[in-house]
């Protein structure tokens, strides 16, 4: 006789299933419609090859349910970290990552500035004009990358660089100043429309924020953050548009690419390329060309990750010089590309 299974056994995403199941339909649907959309599909399909649930397996799905239920009453004094390992425990570490990520929704936690996230960006943006620039920093940060976009590019000339510059070196906030911060804000807020310890700022938030911004609103900022401090501000040029952002340029514009750069550092890059970006590539050099970069990549054999980066990131310089003269234009804050 084969042995049942335990829980201890079973996925993350099994356990949900076999929840959903036990449920019913009706029930299943007010809570699956919280979920992530990459969680319903894994669900969903699981539910699909499950063709019965024992009466042990649905019971002891529910008690790990039932005494993770009860232990929610512990997640305030425990922290994110307490309910994570409890949730881990009880249904796998899938789940329970996507459980914090939803964290709003199960009352466990949530991301602050919720009204500001919500507010519109013009009411939002006479709001905070006349605060320092370092709390219009903090709040941009939360917000969505392009109502930060819109907000940024509508702030004068001169406090947008110091702006940047604060979301660029910007790493950790006490939870304490993100809530005073956000109190304030919300009282001035109320009229127009809802803490952990967490990372926020940096170089990739401003890139998103950048990256949401018109043509001249970016160049203003960069100008001003490289007379500022040029090595944060060669990083964050690099950074705005990464390797794989070339499949957004058209034809003409990556074929202009091609002719610019050094052909072992295209070599060396298309190791770690994506098939979106080597279709790109190979569409737009001849047969015979095609032919020999996939002959070179292919004996060149394996090549360290840092190596591939550093090759990728000559070509994005390569791509950023060539749009930083007029050749290519890189489309941005929707704005149409145009190649001259």
């Amino acid at each position: 006789m084969a042995r049942s299974r335990t829980t201890h056994e079973l996925t993350g995403v099994e356990k949900a299933a076999i929840f959903f199941i036990t449920l019913g339909p009706e029930h299943s649907a007010k809570v699956m419609k919280l979920l992530p959309e990459k969680m319903i599909e894994q669900v969903t399909y699981e539910i699909s090859n499950i063709t019965k649930v024992e009466p042990e397996m649905r019971e002891l799905v529910l008690n790990e349910f039932i005494d993770m239920n009860d232990k929610f009453d512990y997640f305030m004094e425990g922290g994110v970290d307490y309910a994570r390992d409890v949730l881990t425990k009880a249904l796998g570490s899938q789940r329970a990552q996507d459980i914090i990520e939803t964290s709003s929704m199960m009352a466990l936690t949530r991301k602050p500035f919720t009204l500001a996230r919500r507010s519109d960006p013009v009411q939002l943006l006479k709001t905070i004009i006349t605060e320092h620039p370092q709390t219009i920093a903090l709040i941009l940060c939360f917000l969505q990358p392009e109502k930060a976009g819109s907000i940024l590019s509508s702030i004068p000339d001169e406090l947008q660089s110091d702006v940047a510059f604060r979301i660029a070196t910007m790493s950790k906030t006490s939870p304490l100043v993100i809530k005073r911060v956000e109190k304030v804000l919300d009282e001035k807020l109320s009229n127009v429309v809802d803490s952990n310890f967490e990372a926020y700022g940096g170089v990739d938030t401003l890139v998103g924020i950048l990256n949401s911004v018109n043509r001249p609103t970016e160049k203003n900022i960069m100008q001003q953050l490289d007379d500022r401090d040029h090595d944060l501000a060669e990083k964050i040029k690099l950074n705005m548009f990464i390797f794989e952002d070339v499949i957004t340029l058209d034809d003409a514009s990556i074929q202009r690419v091609l002719r610019e750069i050094d052909n072992n550092d295209l070599v060396v890059a298309m190791k770690g390329a994506s098939d979106a970006v080597t279709d790109a590539i190979f569409t737009n050099l001849s047969k015979r060309a095609a032919e020999t970069l996939k002959e070179d990549i292919e004996f060149l054999g394996p090549v360290r990750l840092t190596v591939v980066e550093e090759a990728q990131h000559k070509i994005v310089s390569v791509i950023r010089r060539l749009e930083e003269v007029g050749e290519i234009f890189i489309t941005r804050g929707g704005e149409d590309a145009v190649v001259l």
